[in-house]
């Protein structure tokens, strides 16, 4: 009996060692990697976040499901890059109100410091409980336009008419926007069009959460995927790869300097930041 209770106390006490290093672990696979490129301050300017108002993983129609939405890094890195730069930003959703938040994106071993960071922002958090609805967004007012993802995504941002319209502003605007955003956030760019009604992303080189990374998590039952909508869409798509995609991570900056996507959750620091250096390049 002795012996046995031996066995399980070190199992128990290798679990423990397991469980404590897997957040390194998974960091130094890939996930959530450091951004230790050049940082950029832009006071006065102004930047929103679009999210997802969709918040069940389940067949297109059906309405029960597992708990989704925007995926926590996707909206958290790229606001408090921009805020830390001296920027001013806003939250919009598809919908409007309270933002659905993927349950898993704060799961300890997932979870960034900007997460961290969120979840003891109360001003934050209010913005997300309160987000604009992109219908009442006014697009000449911002200097940078990211849009999130999440598996949420995929069901509200390439089918909302609001949205494709809100974009085609943006990119017509007096201020230039860059325009952009990572993972299942690039579905947001595919339906809008330019003045002559064609699409605008058309010919563009872009990035995006790739469909092996969606079959690696064998989720299949989601509406649209972002490589294929944006080939279907005519972007010249990046990407790049890994044992397992999640862990890999691209940024993409067009020709034409408009647009800035990155693959997926690992590339929300370094799209955020490029944004934020196209910007301050023209100045």
């Amino acid at each position: 009996m002795k012996k046995l209770l031996y066995v399980l106390l070190a199992l128990v006490v290798i679990a423990g060692v397991l469980l404590t290093a897997l957040p390194t672990v998974l960091h130094k696979a890939g996930w959530h990697p450091k951004y230790e490129g050049p940082t950029w301050d832009l006071p006065g300017k102004r930047a929103l976040i679009i999210t997802t108002s969709h918040s069940v993983l389940a067949a297109p129609g059906e309405t029960k499901g597992k708990a989704t939405g925007v995926f926590g890094s996707e909206f958290t890195h790229p606001y408090y890059t921009f805020q830390d730069g001296g920027m001013e930003v806003e939250i919009a959703s598809v919908q409007g109100g309270e933002i659905p938040i993927d349950p898993g994106s704060f799961f300890y071993a997932l979870k960034s410091p900007e997460d961290e960071r969120y979840l003891n922002d109360p001003i934050a958090q209010a913005k997300v409980k309160n987000s604009i609805p992109i219908a009442d967004v006014d697009m000449s007012q911002y200097d940078i336009v990211f849009i999130a993802g999440g598996w949420g995504a995929a069901y509200d941002l390439a089918q909302s008419p609001e949205l494709a319209e809100k974009v085609s502003q943006a990119y017509y605007a007096d201020r230039t926007p860059v325009l952009g955003g990572v993972c299942h956030g690039l579905l947001g760019l595919v339906s809008a069009r330019d003045r002559d009604g064609k699409l605008l992303v058309a010919g563009r080189r872009m990035t995006g959460v790739t469909d092996k990374q969606i079959r690696e998590f064998g989720i299949d039952l989601t509406p649209r995927h972002p490589e294929t909508e944006l080939r279907k869409a005519g972007a010249v798509f990046e990407s790049s790869t890994a044992f397992r995609d999640m862990f890999a991570t691209h940024v993409v900056v067009d020709d034409q300097k408009r647009f800035v996507t990155g693959q997926n959750q690992n590339s929300g620091l370094e799209t955020s930041h490029r944004m934020m250096q196209v910007i301050a390049e023209r100045e």
